[in-house]
C-alpha cells in the first residue's frame, strides 16, 4: 500500500512537471532560437527540483554533498545558456536598430513640422513648463515617446525603448535632473501590456524616513524580541522565565545567541544597502515565544535603482544570518557529546531535512538511540536555520519575497504570495506555527515593494542562481523527513 501510494506521488510530480515544461516548451517555438534557449533555462532551474523531489517522493535520499553537486551543475549550466541568450539577444537588438535607422532615412519627416513627443490627453497633475521640459529629455536614441497620460500626481509616457534599459535609465535621469534638479523621479517599468513606459513622479513621493514615534516603537519591540528570546530559552530548559525571573542567568546564553542571529541577519542588510547608497528603517522586530522572534519588518528610506540592487539588499540577511546559524549548528554538532546539556528525541531530528541530514553525518548511530545528546549550539542554530527560512518563503516584502520579485519581476512575485499564502494555511491545520506566521505575512507583509527606478533590467545569471539555492536551502530547512526516509537513514529507531 505504502509502495503504492509512493509511486502515485512520483507519478503526480513527473505529470505536473513535464505538463509544465511542455507548455513552455509550446509557448517557446514561436520564438525561435531566443526562445528555445530561454524554455532551456527554465528547464535546468527545474531540473535539481525535479531529481531531488522525485527521488524523495520514491524513497530514494540524495545525501548534502550529491544536493550541492546538483544546484552548483545547474547554476553553471544556467549562467551559460545566460550568456548565449543575451549575445542572440544582442544581435536581434542591432538588427532591429539598423531597420529602424534604414526607415527612417527612406521616409524622413516633413520640413518645418515638428515631431511630436507626447499628446497630452487630459489635465496633466505637472505644470505645463515642467511638462514640457520633461518631454524634451526623450528622443529617437532612448525612448521615443508617443503618448503621455496623467497617472498620480505624476505622467506616464508611452513609446518605444529604443536602447539597453539601463543606459537609457541612466541617461534620462541625469538629463532630467540637469533641467528640473531634485524634483522630479524617473521610472521606467513594465505597462500592463508587457511594453516599457516611463513614469515621472515628484519627488514628493519618495519614501520618508522613520520617524521618532516609530524608531521608539523599533525599541521597544527589540526589548520585547529579547525578552521573549530569553524567554524561549528558558522553555528550552523546562522553565518559564517569567515566572521565575531569578533564573535568568541559566538562559541568557542560549536567549543571547538566538538574538546574536537576528542582529546578524539585520547587519547583513545594512551593509549591502549602505554600499549601495540605499537607506534603511530601523528593523521591527516581531518577538515570538516559541522561537524567540519571526524576524524584522525593515523598510526601504530610498528608491531602490534597479533589481539587482533589491536581491541584493534582500539575500545579504538571510545569508548573514544562515552562514551564523548553520556554523553555530555545526559547530553545536561537534561539540556534543554524552552528557551534554539538552537530551532530544530522535524524532526530533526528523523535523528538518537540512538539519536532520548533518546530524546524521556527524553524529551518525547517535541518532538511532531514544534520546540524543546535543550541545546547546545546535538548539540556537537550528532555531536560526528556522527563522531563516520563514523569511525566505517568497511572500510580499519578506526576504522571500522581494528575492522572488527581484528575479523573477512583480506579477511572479505577487503569485507567490498567493500561493505562499495557501500552503501556510494548509499547513496550519496541525502547525500553530505556521498559523502565526500566515498571519503575520496577511496583515502587515503581504504588499509587494514599490517599484525600482528601472523595473525593466533583469538581475544576471549568478543572482538568478544565488535564488535558486537559497529557496532550495529554505525548503529543506522547513521540509520533514518522512518515517520511512528516516528510518532508511538511520534517524530514529
Amino acid at each position: 500500500m505504502f509502495a503504492s501510494s509512493e509511486t502515485s506521488i512520483l507519478g503526480i510530480i513527473l505529470l505536473v512537471a513535464f505538463t509544465i515544461l511542455g507548455w513552455g516548451f509550446y509557448r517557446a517555438r514561436p520564438f525561435g532560437k531566443l526562445g528555445i534557449l530561454a524554455w532551456l533555462q527554465s528547464v535546468v532551474l527545474m531540473a535539481p527540483w525535479l531529481l531531488f523531489f522525485g527521488l524523495f517522493a520514491a524513497g530514494i535520499y540524495i545525501n548534502i554533498v550529491g544536493i550541492l553537486f546538483l544546484v552548483v551543475g545547474s547554476a553553471g549550466l544556467y549562467i551559460y545558456l545566460g550568456r548565449q541568450l543575451r549575445s542572440l539577444g544582442q544581435d536581434a537588438i542591432l538588427k532591429q536598430r539598423a531597420t529602424e535607422r534604414l526607415a527612417a532615412e527612406s521616409s524622413p519627416a516633413p520640413e518645418n513640422i515638428p515631431q511630436p513627443v507626447g499628446v497630452v490627453v487630459e489635465i496633466m497633475p505637472i505644470p505645463e513648463e515642467d511638462l514640457n521640459v520633461i518631454k524634451g529629455i526623450f528622443g529617437i536614441d532612448t525612448f521615443f515617446a508617443t503618448e503621455t497620460i496623467a497617472y498620480q500626481e505624476g505622467a506616464i509616457f508611452k513609446g518605444n525603448l529604443r536602447g539597453e534599459p539601463q543606459e537609457v535609465h541612466t541617461r534620462l535621469s541625469k538629463s532630467l535632473q540637469d533641467k528640473l534638479g531634485d524634483k522630479y523621479r524617473l521610472f521606467l517599468v513594465e505597462n500592463t501590456d508587457t511594453k516599457p513606459v516611463v513614469i515621472v513622479l515628484p519627488s514628493t513621493n519618495d519614501p520618508r524616513p522613520t520617524t521618532l514615534p516609530q524608531k521608539a516603537f523599533a525599541a521597544i519591540l527589540a526589548i520585547a524580541t529579547i525578552g521573549t528570546s530569553l524567554e524561549t530559552a528558558g522553555l528550552l530548559l523546562n522553565f518559564d522565565l517569567f515566572s521565575t525571573p531569578a533564573r535568568l542567568q541559566e538562559a541568557l546564553p542560549i536567549g543571547v545567541g538566538i538574538f546574536a542571529i537576528l542582529v546578524a541577519h539585520e547587519i547583513g542588510h545594512w551593509l549591502v544597502a549602505r554600499r549601495h547608497q540605499v537607506r534603511l528603517s530601523w528593523p521591527f522586530f516581531l518577538p515570538a515565544v516559541q522561537i524567540g522572534s519571526f524576524g524584522a519588518i525593515t523598510r526601504f528610506e530610498s528608491l531602490l535603482p534597479n533589481r539587482s540592487v533589491l536581491f541584493d539588499i534582500a539575500v545579504a540577511g538571510p545569508i548573514a544570518g544562515g552562514i551564523v546559524s548553520l556554523l553555530m549548528l555545526i559547530v553545536g554538532l561537534l561539540l556534543s557529546h554524552q552528557g551534554s546539556l539538552f537530551q532530544l528525541p530522535n524524532q526530533f531530528f526528523q523535523g528538518s531535512i537540512l538539519v536532520g541530514s548533518l546530524a546524521r553525518v556527524v553524529l551518525g548511530s547517535a541518532l538511532q538511540s531514544p534520546l540524543v545528546n546535543v550541545h546547546p549550539l545546535v538548539i540556537i542554530g537550528w532555531l536560526g536555520l528556522v527563522i531563516t527560512a520563514l523569511n525566505l518563503m517568497p511572500a510580499g516584502s519578506l526576504d522571500g519575497g522581494r528575492i522572488i520579485q527581484a528575479i523573477y519581476g512583480r506579477k511572479t512575485a505577487g503569485r507567490a504570495t498567493f500561493a505562499t499564502l495557501i500552503v501556510l494555511a494548509l499547513v496550519s491545520l496541525g502547525n500553530a506555527l505556521a498559523m502565526y506566521w500566515a498571519i503575520v505575512i496577511l496583515f502587515l507583509q503581504r504588499d509587494l515593494e514599490r517599484p525600482n527606478l528601472n523595473e525593466i533590467s533583469e538581475p544576471d545569471d549568478a543572482r538568478a542562481a544565488l535564488c535558486l539555492l537559497v529557496l532550495f536551502l529554505m525548503i529543506t530547512t522547513l521540509l520533514p523527513l518522512t518515517p520511512a526516509l528516516a528510518g532508511r537513514l538511520g534517524i530514529g529507531g
